[in-house]
């Protein structure tokens, strides 16, 4: 596994990608809405990793209570996988809490799937695989 991508939820998706911009002195190459998580993304490269901001596109979306509860921050780690439904069985075998029992379309065409913070020192961990 390797980190595939940071994900970072944010209030404001237009004034977070200015800034994101300048800090890490590249563009956005991508927004994606993703209509089943209620969610609006934009992607950064950094070097071989990726820098995802997520804001909320709806109401009731997990970004939305997340923002509410902790504010804005770091909400994810994400690992690609070359295998995720056989991750997501050896987690669950090791005791892991999963969010997701199935893989689920994500982002930037990703299958995705969580891990719950709770079992992970307070970090949401999110497994992914490219769906190509």
């Amino acid at each position: 596994m390797k980190i595939e991508h940071v994900g970072i939820a944010v209030k404001d998706l237009d004034t977070a990608v200015k800034t994101y911009g300048k800090l890490l002195n590249t563009p956005c190459y991508k927004r994606e809405v993703v209509e089943s998580e209620k969610v609006t993304t934009a992607f950064f490269r950094v070097g071989s990793t990726k820098v995802e901001l997520l804001s909320a596109a709806g109401s009731g979306s997990a970004i939305e209570k997340f923002l509410e509860k902790r504010g804005e921050g770091i909400h994810h780690i994400a690992f690609e996988v070359d295998d995720i439904e056989k991750e997501l069985t050896r987690l669950a075998d090791d005791g892991f809490s999963l969010i997701d029992e199935k893989p689920r379309k994500g982002a930037d065409n990703k299958w995705i799937a969580f891990v719950h913070p709770k079992d992970n020192h307070g970090v949401l961990i999110e497994l992914c695989q490219s769906t190509g």
